[in-house]
């Protein structure tokens, strides 16, 4: 008997695996329909030899040292900023946009305080910001708008802007000094040798038993376990009772070149031109060395695996009536992106994982309860 059947071997589901074998003394089965741990992190060495991301690139960063601390026991850090330039009228610009995309793409020398005046000046002004275009056009205007945002957002949501929710852009910065860095959390770095071994050491505990190949539906019914912790498509779960959840997906298509680089930063984004919104070569992300290098090409389609929620207000009805059904089961716990319908980032997904655990423990019986101590990340 399973104390817990865990569905899905990604963030989500391989951090509550190790929490509950190794602080709770709990049995746990972990199962994927995936032939890997991992999930969308999964990365391995290619034909060339180079270590690529499966799914696209991943750039772990973090502000809270306690999240960045409890995966350090499980690897070690690489430190790496990541840098992204876009192809912006025959030109590669920082983004998010900052001073020097300003001075570059438009021939100036302003200063941090002329910017922002420039910001406001092309700035135009909505009373109600309630769409993704919204959110540009009140920021930084029609032209930028254009240049950087409109394309892009077609191609990957393959929606106008103006159809789509303001959280979309709400959370694309624009800055008025020189700071190249696509993120500026205090944390940020890549795991010294691979997300798979990483995950591998996660999961590597007596109590936890993988299982890969394997849809939970084909084994829920045979296998005994006293609790599910469901991390994967909330509307799959309930057998689309009303209806499937859009995702927008994406084709990832690798190339190997017979150079050491190909690009002169880790990614590249495309917002008009091309079909594909952006280029990331590995070798950057990694620090490998090699003669050769891999690039992937991302094109956003409609079908494949599940990648980002399409955040349009129908969409957020529809999740609701699920998580309606969600919360009137008491032995099944829902967590992480495919599960809650949200997009999350890495960390916030071990957030997530980690209160759960702790919710967990303190609906466990009195005899079976663990110290906050024993609990600490530490």
């Amino acid at each position: 008997m399973f104390d817990y059947l865990i569905v899905g071997a990604g963030f989500a589901g391989a951090v509550l695996a190790e929490r509950l074998a190794s602080q709770a003394d709990k049995k746990i089965l972990i199962i994927d329909k995936r032939n890997h741990i991992g999930g969308n992190t999964f990365d391995f060495y290619n034909e060339a030899g180079i270590l690529i991301h499966k799914y696209g690139p991943h750039i772990f960063h973090t502000n809270s040292e306690d999240i960045f601390n409890y995966l350090g026991k499980f690897t070690s850090w690489r430190p790496y900023e990541h840098r992204v330039l876009a192809s912006v009228d025959g030109m590669l610009v920082p983004i998010p946009i900052n001073l020097n995309t300003i001075n570059t793409l438009y021939g100036l020398n302003l200063t941090s305080e002329e910017v922002e005046s420039f910001f406001a000046s092309k700035a135009v002004k909505k009373e109600q910001i309630l769409t993704s275009e919204d959110v540009v056009l009140n920021k930084v205007g029609k032209d930028l708008y254009e240049k950087f945002f409109k394309g892009y957002t077609k191609k990957q949501w393959d929606l106008d802007p103006s159809e789509l929710d303001a959280s979309v852009t709400a959370r694309i910065p624009t800055r008025n000094n020189r700071d190249n860095r696509y993120f500026t959390d205090k944390y940020q770095a890549m795991p010294m040798h691979g997300y798979t071994r990483m995950f591998e050491k996660l999961l590597d505990h007596p109590n936890i038993k993988v299982m890969v190949n394997t849809d939970y539906k084909e084994i829920a019914d045979f296998i005994p376990f006293k609790e599910m912790i469901y991390t994967g498509p909330i509307d799959y779960f309930f057998d689309y009772c009303y209806g499937k959840l859009p995702y927008r997906s994406i084709e990832f298509i690798f190339d190997t070149k017979n150079e050491e680089n190909h690009q002169p930063t880790g990614t590249v984004n495309y917002p008009n031109d091309q079909p594909y919104t952006r280029v990331t070569e590995f070798k950057y992300l990694t620090g490998q060395q090699h003669r050769q290098t891999t690039i992937v090409y991302e094109h956003p389609k409609a079908e494949g695996d599940p990648y980002y929620p399409v955040p349009r207000p129908e969409n957020s009805i529809l999740y609701s009536r699920y998580k309606d059904l969600a919360d009137k089961l008491t032995k099944v716990h829902f967590t992480g992106r495919l599960a809650t319908y949200k997009y999350y980032n890495m960390d916030q997904v071990v957030a997530q994982s980690l209160k759960l655990f702790k919710k967990l423990m303190t609906l466990s019986a009195p005899e079976n309860r663990i110290d906050e101590q024993k609990i600490a990340l530490h």
